[in-house]
């Protein structure tokens, strides 16, 4: 698994190489730092415009992405007609709207107001009407009483524009090279115009672990260490193990689910958007701290070339928390150049 490190420098590579005149084309909303971003480019796409509205999310966008435009701000003011394209003409649209409402607790509905981002990443769909689609968003959205909404989605998307083709699949993030606990559910729209099924990537690998990520990482970047109430109970946590584990075995009640500690040998705990040294997060293995900023890149599968600038820990850790994982991304985008934007495009059958 020394590939590990190898497999992101490629995907930084073919970031950074030239785009080919007939390149597909993306817009990415929620674009966060880049993580879709890094994905389609990696698999040749251009970019036409990211969506952001986090200051320091754009930041990150602009010193990665030099040459994305991008709107910082919200969502409901990007006018449609900024692309200069025709309605049709865009290859594929890409989001991954937040959808707060979606909550399994009281009615749950597409008008609540919570979902207006949703509604908005409707609305682009349904003025583009670009030949492909792709959401992502939590695994929850299949789990209990939120199945019922999930089928509420799924319909809204197969009516947006002229109609789309929609498959939704939950992703094992692990089975495409990164280190990290985390799945997803991957929605793939196909404008029923082109003919063709919508379709996800195979797995490539078996999941790495955690060694496997960190391995020849040398300097570890940016560190903070617990402190406050959980001094003491954070030596405590074995690897594998969390703050509730420890409270458990000393017989008290379970509390400080999310004071975790990675193992070497198995896949890192899933990297959520917040961690606060006081409080929660995910310690290293054999140290007294927290990931490290370069660490939680790595694991989440963005190369060591990634630019951060000046950011604090907090700062990535969010980034990188919100982020679907570069490589993730790639194989979704090169999955729907190669049998579906290809195909439609030159007039041949996809691959099997």
């Amino acid at each position: 698994m020394g590939a590990y490190k190898d497999r992101l420098d490629a995907l930084w590579a073919a970031h950074t190489a030239p785009r080919a005149d007939d390149a597909p084309t993306v817009v990415s909303t929620f674009a966060g730092a880049g993580g879709s971003s890094l994905g389609y480019s990696a698999a040749g796409y251009r970019e036409l415009l990211a969506v952001e509205w986090d200051r320091h999310a754009v930041d990150c966008l602009r010193r990665n992405f030099p040459h994305v435009p991008v709107h910082h701000g919200d969502i409901a003011k990007v006018d449609p007609d900024t692309l200069g394209l025709a309605p049709g003409e865009l290859d594929l649209f890409d989001g991954s709207p937040p959808c707060q409402g979606f909550s399994t607790n009281g009615n749950r509905q597409i008008d609540d107001p919570r979902n207006h981002l949703f509604r908005e990443y409707v609305r682009l769909l349904d003025a583009w009407q670009p030949k492909t689609f792709v959401m992502e968003n939590v695994s929850g959205m299949i789990k209990g009483k939120m199945r019922a909404l999930f089928a509420e989605i799924l319909t809204t998307l197969k009516a947006a524009g002229p109609g789309y083709r929609v498959v939704a699949r939950l992703v094992d993030c692990g089975y495409f090279g990164v280190a990290t606990m985390r799945q997803r559910m991957i929605f793939v729209g196909v404008r029923e115009d082109l003919g063709l099924d919508p379709v996800h990537p195979k797995p490539q690998m078996r999941p790495p672990v955690l060694r496997h990520a960190l391995e020849d990482l040398g300097d570890p970047g940016l560190i903070l260490r617990p402190k406050g109430r959980i001094t003491t109970l954070a030596p405590l946590v074995r690897p594998g193990y969390d703050g509730a584990d420890v409270l458990h075995e000393r017989g008290a009640p379970r509390a400080w689910f999310n004071l975790q500690r990675a193992h070497w040998d198995r896949q890192c705990w899933t990297i959520t958007k917040s961690m606060a040294p006081g409080r929660h997060g995910i310690m290293h293995p054999d140290e007294n701290r927290f990931l490290s900023s370069r660490e939680i890149c790595r694991i989440q599968g963005f190369p060591d070339a990634y630019d951060w600038g000046d950011s604090r820990l907090q700062d990535i850790w969010a980034r990188v928390g919100n982020s679907v994982p570069p490589p993730v991304s790639h194989a979704v985008a090169q999955t729907i150049r190669d049998h579906i934007l290809t195909p439609a495009r030159d007039g041949t059958p996809p691959p099997s």
